[in-house]
């Protein structure tokens, strides 16, 4: 004989758990909040910024090599602008990952000094 159902001693529970009734009503609130589709909206475009400050590092990156190979100096403007850049990729990757609730440049001013480095 093949039986596939429970054992004759497993209880089954009809009875929906109030954990569950309470993680199904989060998920609701949650799809229906606005706040949850603008933040998609917002970190859509911040994906978009962080792929164009990308390519803006490389042309850095390039630009300074040959200053240097050229010069034999850094230009100093293009090491405050790398720096910038790269705070600034900080802050959208922190925004993105949920570790700062603070968007980024253009609805704050543009980085300045170091990743990490608050100016209070």
């Amino acid at each position: 004989m093949n039986d596939n159902g429970p054992p004759p001693d497993h209880v089954v529970d009809d009875e929906p758990h109030p954990e569950a009734e309470h993680r199904d009503a989060r998920l609701e609130e949650n799809i229906k909040s606005r706040s949850t589709w603008l933040r998609l909206l917002f970190m859509i475009l911040f994906l978009a910024l962080w792929s164009i400050s990308r390519i803006l590092v490389l042309a850095v990156v390039i630009v300074q090599f040959f200053w240097v190979l050229f010069t034999g100096e850094t230009n100093q403007r293009l090491l405050t602008f790398g720096e910038s850049l790269a705070t600034y990729s900080y802050q959208i990757i922190s925004y993105l990952t949920y570790n700062t609730e603070e968007q980024p440049f253009p609805f704050s001013d543009w980085p300045e000094g170091p990743p990490g480095v608050s100016e209070d």
